[in-house]
Parts: C-alpha cells; structure tokens; sequence
C-alpha cells in the first residue's frame, strides 16, 4: 500500500489484522518518527557538524527515506535482502540517496563512525547497544518496545535484558523508562562515554530516547552518581530514592511499616532536557500528520518536574476510599500548600509533586473538610 508522512510518499506491506505481510512497517510508529525528524532538525543546529545518519534496522526504509529528504547523508542498514529491495524502491520514489548496506547492524558499526545512529528494533534494544557506542559520533537515538519486561509485569525478562530489578508499580510506564536510561548509561560508562538524555517519552506500546555522548571517564563517573533505587510501599504507595550503585533498603516503609519493594539500579536523573525539548517543538511542521499530539507531547515534557516516579491522582483517592475532584482543583490544591507540582506526559490523572503521599493525603484531607464545611453553612 503507499502512505504519506512527513514529507515522502512511501510503498510499504498492506497491514493485515495488525501485522505486515513481508517487510515489517508499523504506521503506529508515526508519531515516534516525526518526533525523529524533529529532534534531528534541533539537534543539526544543536551540532552543526552532525551530517551523516545511521538508520539501523531499516526495513521498509520509511526513517532512512525521511531523513535522506531532510537533508542527511543517510545510511540504511538491514540483514533482510526484500527489506533493502523496498528501501531502494522507496528512496528512488522520492528522489533522494542513501548507502543501503546488506549487513548486520553490530558489525557495520565495530566498523564504522556515524554522527547520528537510529537503534529501532522489534523489542530489546540491548543486543545492539554496546556497538551502538562504537560507532556513535554525536546523537544515539533508541527505542524499546519490550515494555511488559522494562515496567515489571514480565519480571524475569526484564532483570536477564537490563540487568536490573524492576517493579510493577502504578508509574510502570516512568520505571520503564528509568530502567532503560540506567542500562543504557552503565554500557556507555564500560567505554568512558557519558550519554546525556536530551528528550526522552513513553508513548503506548514504546521508550524512546535520545541520548546525547560526551566522552571521558571523569563524565561518565559523574553520571554514574545519577543512578540508584527506588524503594516503593505496595501498601501506601510511599516511595524513596537512593543514589549509588550498592542498595540499601529500608526493612520497612516509614510511613506505614509494611514491607517495601527494591528497584534497580534505574536512572533517577533527567530525562529529558527542558530547552532542548523546547527547540525540538520549533521544529515541529505542518506536514506532520502527528502535529497536535506531538506539540502537546512536548509541551508536557518541557513543563514535567523533575523528580523519579509520578503519582496517579485516582489510584491514590481509590486507596483512600474518597470521590476523585477535578485534576486541576487537585493540583492548585497541592500548589497553593506550597508544593511543587506538574502534569506528566505519562496520562491525564499522573502529576509529579515534591510532597510525600502523607502531605498529598493531608492536603487533601483539608480540601474535602474545606468543602464539607461550605456545604453546611449554605
């Protein structure tokens, strides 16, 4: 079938009861390349001399097609011959070149340098990662659609990719990107490189980030310091943080005394560089068919707080058996007792705050009284 997006016509397998015939396209992923093109766009004025973009696992050559289209010396990288086949077909449908390479991805980049690499693959990255920091100049951009290992709920899975612990909780999708950034931050560490996540969202199905190296050992110690646990309360959904490499967890919660749950190691600096995200948003165009979700994307994640984990507002006043008010009386509520609060791009009833759940709870416990007593004096 032949799709639009961005600014290239492409031809690409018919979907059938939501799986490609032939050379896998998956156009749920719209969304995650426009944002590709706008980062590459911010991130060019970013490092002038970032010229040339490595799409790994090409397939039907939709993200080599479209960067070749904005200006990059592109190469499209796949083991599949049909893959590389329609590649071609579709650079030559819209005018522009690239270097197809009929080669594994991990031996072309123990080879090889490249300004920009795009890591894409079906499920785990992993398996790519350490040749990714070979042969990266500037900008790693990854994606890990094994979301079920990353959060928790396949826990086994999740421990033997990313050689870490992590937990189900009610911010799964924010341990899973936690859980990602700390693996991929501990394998550039092995080769003094310092990844630095400039945007980093979850979205569905899929982590996305995009890592910015700088090199030496002094900076890839420094962040190593950003990476610790996270202890979390299944009981009251208190949780804490610990930076360092060696946990040590508390025998019970502080709040409530029963027993807590360890995850880790994660990433608990930024996730996301606020002005860099600001400048992918510039960048944004009317030829994206994603155009509103990804500014509303991005404005979340610019305004986002920066602080490990995220509350759900109705989880929380489930546990405490109470009505959920709105969202934003909830969150001036917490403002005006002077807290710092934000949205988070996570969902629409997630927020990040730097109160406990025993000030949330007490803040609330002021607002319901607040009301119950307005309604007795009318």
């Amino acid at each position: 079938m032949h799709v639009e997006e961005g600014a290239v016509s492409l031809t690409v397998p018919e979907q059938k009861e939501g799986k490609a015939g032939g050379v896998f396209f998956n156009p749920v992923q719209e969304l995650n390349r426009d944002l590709t093109i706008a980062t590459l766009r911010a991130y060019r004025k970013r490092e002038p001399r970032a010229e040339t973009y490595l799409d790994g696992m090409t397939a039907s050559g939709v993200r080599g097609v479209r960067a070749a289209a904005d200006g990059w010396e592109v190469t499209c990288c796949d083991v599949d011959e049909d893959a590389l086949s329609l590649c071609q077909r579709n650079l030559e449908k819209n005018a522009v070149t690239a270097d197809v390479r009929h080669r594994d991805v991990n031996a072309l980049l123990h080879d090889e340098y490249f300004d920009v690499v795009d890591i894409d693959p079906f499920g785990t990255p992993i398996p790519f990662i350490d040749a990714a920091f070979r042969g990266t100049r500037n900008l790693l951009c990854v994606t890990a659609t094994d979301t079920a290992p990353l959060c928790g709920a396949h826990f086994e899975s999740g421990v033997r990719s990313y050689s870490a612990v992590p937990r189900n909780t009610e911010y799964h999708a924010e341990m899973g990107v936690r859980i990602l950034l700390s693996a991929l931050i501990r394998t550039g560490a092995r080769y003094d490189i310092a990844p630095r996540p400039l945007l980093t969202h979850a979205t569905k199905h899929y982590v996305r980030t995009y890592l910015e190296l700088d090199r030496g050992a002094q900076k890839a110690d420094a962040m190593l310091e950003e990476i610790g646990y996270i202890h979390h309360c299944q009981h009251c959904l208190t949780r804490t943080t610990e930076r360092g490499l060696i946990a040590n967890p508390p025998s019970e919660c502080g709040h409530c005394g029963h027993h807590v749950q360890t995850a880790g190691p994660v990433w608990l600096g930024r996730t996301c560089e606020p002005a860099f995200v600001e400048a992918v948003s510039e960048q944004v165009t009317d030829e994206f068919g994603t155009k509103p979700r990804a500014e509303r994307l991005l404005e979340s994640l610019s305004a986002e707080y920066d602080q490990p984990t995220h509350y759900d507002q109705h989880r929380l006043f489930k546990r405490w058996t109470l009505p959920a008010n709105s969202m934003d009386e909830f969150l001036v509520a917490l403002d005006d007792a002077g807290y710092t609060v934000s949205r988070t791009h996570y969902g629409g009833t997630t927020f990040k705050t730097d109160a406990s759940v025993a000030e949330i709870k007490a803040v609330v416990d002021e607002t319901v009284e607040a009301v119950e007593k307005k309604e007795t004096n009318r």
